[in-house]
């Protein structure tokens, strides 16, 4: 198991940053306690790739990170939330070309629909974008990035894509996910 300590220490640091320059200062939610991640995991029916735990855990209950920050896992602040979304999403879409791919876990929206995932049965916790706005099920699943580890790197210094579109940057493509189809099946 990989060592996130100095991480999340970083994580830690640049939520309290953006939360003391934000117009709310009401403060970051709670972490959430072990006992809660298990009973999230058994509800979901997977177990959360480490990173994620450890940042719901030891940092916060969501409420920070890009844009409009990281959705609450659950019983958080925001209206909604990453259990119940991703478990309505798996059944309202079981079944149809849109069907939501197994422990494929939404962490933060986008707006118009379009979410950042943590695939939570991948080894590095690949984070993907789901972007359906387009209208084909086939291309909707994207690689934001290798591993949920550098997806929080680019948070914290500020490289995302997201912060390069925000600039006006024209970007690349990402990858397709390959593996959206046959997961969705499951």
């Amino acid at each position: 198991m990989a060592n996130y300590t100095e991480l999340l220490a970083r994580i830690a640091d640049r939520a309290r940053d953006d939360e003391s320059t934000s117009a709310l200062t009401a403060g970051l939610p709670t972490p959430l306690s072990p006992r809660t991640i298990d009973s999230v995991e058994e509800r979901l029916g997977f177990t959360l790739h480490p990173l994620l735990a450890a940042v719901y855990r030891e940092v916060a209950n969501g409420g920070f990170g890009p844009d409009y920050q990281l959705l609450s896992l659950t019983d958080g602040p925001t209206s909604e939330q990453a259990v119940e979304c991703y478990l309505q999403a798996r059944a309202s879409r079981a079944g149809t070309e849109w069907a939501w791919p197994e422990g494929v876990l939404p962490i933060l929206t986008w707006g118009c629909g379009m979410y950042a995932c943590v695939d939570c049965r991948s080894d590095q916790g690949t984070v993907l974008l789901f972007e359906p706005n387009p209208g084909d099920p086939d291309a909707a699943w994207w690689i934001d990035s290798p591993s949920l580890a550098a997806w929080f790197e680019h948070y914290v210094n500020d490289t995302g894509w997201w912060v390069r579109a925000e600039e006006g940057e024209d970007l690349d493509e990402m990858p397709s996910w390959p593996e959206a189809q046959e997961r969705a099946a499951s």
